[in-house]
């Protein structure tokens, strides 16, 4: 975004990636307070939340009419928008930021859409590369009694734009298995930390909070406490 000043960028920027229904959500509700308590400011970030997309992107999707093309441009514009507004002003203030999701959900989706992959990085060719990516992966089997349980399955997630399968459930299956497949790949060309997100909940947690201390730490990130007046240097 080269209409943007140039400032630092003091903060950190982690990202949980994973299929629909595999508990990005619940795990990120479960960090920020514990960063938080641990005295880090936290902004989070998620797919589709721009105040400008948000809603177009609602009804354009309740149509089942979009185009791959149509479809990867709102997501970009909702991407950039929240990059300019959200994500570069909390990390300039030197907040951590928890995005659920990130560019790499429109690499995943779109090359299961038959998109050219290279148009795809094209398109988010404004995003920061994160300091942390954290990949909660699962299997189909694992996640269908999930999605049934929690809230469901629908048209996009089933993938039904594509035609798939026989039905919502068929197409499921064979359009998630897909997902999955490919963001073990991008898992592999980012080096992703990958996060066996079939256990419990707590396990998961667990895990998360490990490799997000470990990384702080590498990092040297001091907590925003450390700049009060009282902690400054003595001459």
């Amino acid at each position: 975004m080269p209409y943007l000043p140039q400032k630092p960028l003091r903060g950190h920027l982690i990202v949980i990636e994973g299929t629909d229904g595999v508990g990005r959500s619940t795990q990120i509700e479960l960090l920020r307070p514990w960063l938080e308590v641990e005295g880090y400011a936290v902004s989070n970030t998620g797919w589709t939340r721009s105040p400008l997309l948000h809603e177009t992107i609602n009804q354009a999707k309740a149509g089942h009419q979009l185009t791959v093309t149509t479809f990867s441009l709102l997501y970009a514009a909702d991407f950039a928008d929240r990059l300019e507004h959200e994500i570069l002003p909390a990390l300039q203030a030197g907040f951590i930021v928890i995005a659920d999701r990130y560019m790499y959900t429109a690499f995943a989706r779109n090359t299961v859409m038959g998109a050219d992959p290279q148009w795809t990085r094209g398109l988010f060719g404004m995003a920061l590369l994160p300091d942390l990516v954290l990949h909660l992966d699962i299997d189909v089997e694992t996640l269908i009694p999930r999605v049934v349980q929690g809230k469901g399955m629908d048209y996009w997630e089933s993938g039904m734009h594509l035609a798939l399968g026989t039905d919502l459930f068929d197409s499921f299956v064979r359009y998630q298995s897909r997902l999955i497949e490919e963001y073990r790949r991008l898992a592999r060309e980012f080096g992703f930390i990958t996060i066996d997100a079939r256990r419990s909940i707590e396990e998961v947690q667990n895990d998360l909070r490990a490799h997000i201390l470990e990384y702080l730490r590498a990092a040297g990130s001091h907590k925003p406490e450390d700049d009060s007046p009282e902690n400054a240097p003595q001459d």
